[in-house]
């Protein structure tokens, strides 16, 4: 966020005194160029200290065009955690007896499998992790998927593979929304986690901000201009359905989900300033948490769902505080530098991203709630709207890169960079999606 940047006088007279939404709709709309409809390019750059190297044979049956195997490649390359050793290509099927010729070439692990057509327009890939080195199979699986849902089959063997190697849950099969401008219209878009296979969920002439997931991934909270005045909304990816849950007096905003999925909280103006509100996920019963004379903003659940975690400028300069989600008395999180904004508590709560202001650089810092150490992860120069994945090992945030809005991802120990771009055009607020519910 960069809140010494001049507004919109058009958004500054809608938003008054909530100064820092209006921020936010003006960068949503700032430098947003037309664009076509166009999938995400992703640049790598750092590593893993200790790469696991690995090879992924080309799977009996994969067809060319649509190679399953190497999605699972390209998976596991882009995580920074693994080294790609050449398996050349001849197809190895899961059954394949495994020889020295595989340690000879430096693999670790090896991945093979097959692909088999399962009728219905269904397809079925079985696969075996294998451990080089100690001469074992680590695991095997078979995943039904539907033929045109190819890609994703292939994030799943990718999130096996992981999970058996470093023991712990992949994310490659995960989803991300971001916002978007394509001729005129805004777009708030949903891909895979690799920027692939975008979707438009809602087209609108308005700016649409703040998208935010529901924990099982089904709907996205977020923030639409539709109606000439800023309005939450509860969207039904599956369906198309909207509901409106937060239409008050003055504005409604900065829409985040509870753990459990039942409640929202958000920013209301309907009793003057702007304020921490917690309803019903339905709209219904409003509960008042934040009661000051400054502005508070941006809440976030803690994974537990007892803190909520937000932004204000109570003590003088935008700070992170606390408070529990009942109410009560609010604590300061935040005390290095004057500006620190936008908390994302990590899943598993032990730290908290968020994005600070040094020397004129607005960045993406990570935070160690125990030590009260804070970790500069990126080095780019206008930084905004981080997001975990549900694994906690990366973020995906938003950033501008000679004059235009991408988005990038971070490791959590800043090792391993990504930049996800379109050809042309800016894309912004970007939201990592849950672990999928298959």
């Amino acid at each position: 966020m960069r809140m010494s940047l001049s507004l919109p006088g058009r958004l500054l007279a809608v938003m008054r005194a909530q100064r820092w939404l209006a921020w936010l709709v003006w960068l949503a709309c700032l430098a947003l160029s037309p664009r076509g409809h166009a999938q995400l390019n992703i640049e790598i750059s750092g590593a893993g200290a200790n790469r696991i190297p690995i090879a992924v044979t080309a799977f009996v049956g994969d067809s060319a065009g649509e190679s399953l195997s190497g999605i699972v490649r390209a998976d596991l390359e882009r995580s920074g955690l693994f080294r790609l050793i050449d398996a050349g290509t001849l197809p190895v099927g899961e059954q394949t007896a495994v020889d020295a010729s595989w340690k000879n070439r430096g693999a670790d692990a090896l991945v093979s499998g097959t692909l088999f057509a399962a009728g219905a327009g269904r397809s079925e890939v079985r696969f075996r992790v294998y451990d080089v080195a100690r001469d074992t199979a680590l695991g095997s699986m078979a995943i039904g998927y539907a033929r045109e849902q190819w890609r994703l089959g292939g994030h799943r063997v990718a999130d096996f593979v992981f999970e058996k190697l470093l023991g712990e849950r992949g994310v490659f099969s995960t989803r991300i929304a971001y916002v978007a401008k394509v001729g005129g219209r805004y777009e708030l878009q949903v891909a895979d986690a690799d920027g692939q296979n975008a979707q438009t969920a809602l087209r609108s002439m308005e700016p649409i901000i703040s998208p935010a997931w529901s924990p099982d991934g089904t709907r996205l909270a977020y923030v639409s201009f539709e109606r000439k005045k800023p309005i939450v909304y509860v969207h039904q990816l599956s369906t198309g359905q909207r509901q409106v849950v937060a239409n008050f007096r003055g504005s409604n905003s900065a829409p985040s989900w509870s753990p459990d999925g039942r409640r929202l909280a958000l920013v209301l103006t309907k009793d003057g300033g702007s304020q921490i509100y917690v309803i019903n996920a339905d709209g219904s019963t409003p509960i008042r948490i934040t009661n000051s004379s400054g502005i508070d903003t941006e809440p976030q659940f803690s994974a537990d769902g007892q803190w909520l975690y937000f932004t204000s400028d109570r003590g003088g300069s935008p700070q992170i505080y606390r408070v529990a989600a009942t109410g009560g008395t609010p604590e300061r999180i935040s005390f290095e530098g004057n500006y620190n904004v936008t908390p994302r508590p990590s899943p598993d709560g032990k730290s908290l991203a968020f994005v600070t202001r040094q020397g004129g650089r607005f960045q993406i810092a990570l935070l160690d709630l125990a030590t009260r150490q804070t970790q500069i992860l990126t080095d780019s120069q206008k930084d905004e709207s981080p997001s975990f994945a549900p694994n906690g090992r990366s973020l995906i945030y938003a950033t501008e890169i000679g004059g235009r809005g991408v988005l990038a991802t971070v490791s959590s120990d800043g090792r391993v960079k990504q930049r996800l771009s379109a050809q042309a055009g800016d894309i912004r607020e970007p939201a990592w999606g849950p672990y999928p519910r298959f």
